[in-house]
């Protein structure tokens, strides 16, 4: 193997001073120094090569958190992040007699700090190797989908698992452009995170709902982690023996902040961008799998509020997928309201057909590119025949109790087959985890708002026709009928009962036993649970292998039409960059507002006096009593603003981020943190598709803000003399 290389290379991708679009763009690493002129020119004061080293510094202090960005802020291993990063694990250790949530958290020195959820993890990659060849060599046109799907999963269970031989290391194999290439990402595990600080849910979640993706915002979005390991220094599990990690590089935090149009950066791990998909499949997503899922969103939400009281024991455990459900919830209907109001499918047909007339103008271009997009979307069409009942059968994933016998069964399957051939998930390297998540069940789960949200789920299965349901579920349940049908509601409604009532599976030790048992035991099983898991394996079995078969199918087409778009792009001098994939990347642009229609201005500032405004007393705008009469008496200590003439409490930024982002340290040109990015402004939400200049914000907490909340609301001084603190 050979190491990272650039993958988007000035003569593949024709990069030029004058082509690159500012702010637009999650950059790599390696890619930075190919656009230098750009990055100084914005104000970036580093030399662009400084952030090409994995290990370096600022690079060696960003972190993932798995599904959020964070960053080390001590060299005693302390972790900035959002609040909503770790209002799991705050939830986690809340009850209703010492709710966390309501009041946050700190801990004063090493001995009160918590575990945080089970399964939480910190990651730092270390290192990026390129592994096109190796994934691809053996791959041909003739294979089935099926035999290109395996071949592929079989090539990256190897580089994984020579990869991972040194056990403090998780590897992963990524694809960019959809299978163009592959590279293995090492990363050092943290396997003993630990909750530090957080602020009351009225400070971290002020606005809520309501303000989510909306401008102005005054919330204060930050938390802090710890990383153990064993005295050694080494990745351990949780032990009261283990002791801070000491990270070779960790963030200065510069309480001069930033004023408008200064140079920032975010260097994080989004999630997923989808920029480069076509026509059909944008169309498909805006107009019936985001309204689809909205609404299941919405549906699970109002269950779980109308099966608890709010601050009850049985609320505080769902508070976290409450606030999962509600972003997405709402991050869909935006989505579809910019897309309904704006002419994004119209753009993408015309490039679709420009880049076509450019194919078929030029004959070695049309042999090699011809049937791409009309392959391309023909297996995608076939993909979703079937999509209202896997995205049903997705979301019956949130009852506990379903999803823990799916997933116990399977690994009893699982664990008979050699390690290397187990599916993802069920491998040696994912035990530990698997365990983890078994046990976390109990702070995530009631059986009253369990069998409501399967009820639910069941119901709109049942509504489904009789040719895409399964017949092993039907059975089960004795379905034989539409679920309109009053007898048959009444069946499901006896029979859910019944199922909830016999269940040993809300015993965690009943789930961890289950872990070490053999799928004869499972045959034998009387936990109604079980019994659905084991009778319904085999279809949903079929259901798998057949997705298996079409996405090998279009891994076969995906990559040849980005190699047409590329092509295109290229010979028109236009900038390409890799849809995020949840790896590292860099975005950088200048603080600045923005005018989100005619008539408005939006200022890239907040300040204490806008969360005076806001508040009701009642949540969402509740702030503390403490910190609105630190406000109303101007004491802003040494965070103030001078040309605000108070503390800032957020920002707007040009920078081009997406979830995941969520954590991600706001650096400014010398890689001091300025903030924390947590959230896009209303109309930048279709942004993981369509990108606009003119209307793309990122939501940033300020840094004085944080410090500011710190040292005069909560008291963290512990904190704030652990970290360097620079003017």
């Amino acid at each position: 193997m050979k190491h990272l290389k650039q993958l988007l290379t000035l003569a593949v991708f024709g990069f030029s001073s004058t082509t690159v679009v500012a702010d637009e763009g999650m950059w790599q690493p390696n890619q930075l120094p190919a656009i230098a002129k750009e990055l100084t020119k914005a104000g970036l004061t580093l030399d662009p090569k400084d952030l090409t080293d994995l290990t370096g510094f600022p690079m060696g202090a960003i972190v993932s958190l798995g599904g959020c960005t964070a960053s080390f802020v001590s060299d005693q291993g302390l972790v900035a992040t959002n609040h909503h990063c770790v209002y799991g694990s705050v939830q986690y250790n809340s009850t209703s007699e010492n709710n966390l949530l309501k009041n946050g958290f700190l801990a004063k020195n090493l001995a009160e700090e918590l575990p945080a959820t089970p399964g939480s993890r910190i990651y730092v990659t270390e290192e990026i190797t390129e592994v096109t060849q190796l994934i691809k060599a053996s791959l041909t046109d003739e294979m089935s989908g099926t035999n290109r799907y395996k071949v592929i999963d079989d090539n990256s269970k190897k580089l994984v698992a020579e990869c991972e031989s040194d056990a403090r290391y998780r590897c992963s194999v990524v694809n960019f452009h959809g299978g163009l290439e592959y590279y293995l990402f090492k990363q050092l595990t943290i396997r003993d995170v630990r909750l530090v600080h957080a602020p009351a849910s009225s400070i971290g979640k002020f606005g809520g709902d309501t303000d989510n993706w909306m401008w102005p915002r005054h919330t204060g979005d930050y938390g802090f982690y710890r990383a153990y390991v064993s005295k050694d220094g080494q990745p351990a599990d949780f032990s009261e023996d283990n002791v801070p990690y000491q990270p070779k590089h960790h963030l200065k935090l510069n309480k001069s902040g930033v004023d408008d149009g200064d140079y920032i950066m975010v260097i994080g791990y989004p999630g997923r961008t989808n920029r480069y998909r076509t026509a059909y499949e944008v169309e498909n997503m805006f107009t019936w799998t985001y309204p689809q899922a909205k609404a299941y969103r919405e549906e699970l939400i109002a269950l779980i509020n109308n099966n608890s009281e709010e601050g009850s024991e049985e609320r505080i455990k769902y508070e976290s997928t409450l606030a999962g459900l509600a972003n997405y919830a709402k991050n869909y209907g935006s989505m579809i309201n910019s897309y309904n109001k704006g002419t994004f499918l119209s753009r993408k047909q015309a490039l679709e057909n420009n880049i076509s007339q450019w194919v078929n103008s030029n004959s070695t271009r049309k042999a090699q590119y011809g049937e791409t997009l009309s392959g391309l979307n023909a297996l995608v069409q076939k993909e979703n025949q079937q999509q209202a009942r896997d995205l049903i059968l997705g979301y019956m994933q949130y009852s506990k109790m379903l999803s823990s016998a799916e997933k116990l069964y399977r690994l009893a399957i699982e664990k008979t087959k050699p390690n290397i051939e187990r599916e993802s998930g069920y491998q040696e390297r994912d035990i530990a985890r698997f365990e983890q998540n078994m046990k976390s069940v109990d702070r995530r789960y009631d059986e009253k708002i369990d069998q409501a949200i399967l009820l639910a789920m069941v119901t709109h299965y049942v509504a489904l026709p009789k040719a895409e349901r399964i017949p092993s579920i039907d059975q089960f349940f004795g379905l034989t009928s539409d679920i309109t049908d009053k007898k048959q509601l009444a069946v499901l409604v006896k029979k859910l009962a019944a199922m909830y009532q016999r269940t040993r599976l809300n015993s965690q030790q009943q789930r961890i036993d289950l872990m070490h048992k053999s799928v004869a035991y499972f045959h034998n099983s009387q936990d109604p649970f079980i019994q659905l898991a084991v009778a319904s394996f085999a279809d949903r079995q079929a259901i798998e292998e057949q997705s298996k078969e079409l996405a090998g199918s279009i891994q076969a087409y995906r990559p040849k039409y980005m190699q047409a778009l590329i092509a295109y792009f290229n010979a028109h001098k236009l900038p390409v960059y890799a849809d995020a994939n949840s790896t590292l990347r860099i975005t950088y642009g200048n603080v600045k507002g923005y005018s989100p229609q005619d008539g408005i201005i939006a200022t890239p500032f907040t300040t204490l006096e806008g969360i005076v405004a806001k508040n009701t007393g009642i949540s969402p705008f509740d702030a503390p009593q403490k910190q609105l009469n630190l406000i109303n008496k101007k004491q802003y200590g040494e965070y103030v603003k001078s040309s605000l003439a108070s503390v800032p409490v957020n920002f707007l930024g040009t920078l081009d981020i997406t979830g995941g982002n969520s954590g991600s340290p706001t650096l400014n040109g010398n890689a001091e943190m300025v903030g924390l990015v947590f959230d896009g402004v209303y109309e930048s939400i279709i942004g993981d598709w369509d990108y606009d200049v003119q209307l793309n914000r990122s939501i940033h907490v300020d840094v004085r803000y944080m410090l500011w909340t710190m040292q005069h609301v909560d008291g963290a001084d512990n904190l704030i003399e652990e970290m360097d603190i620079v003017q």
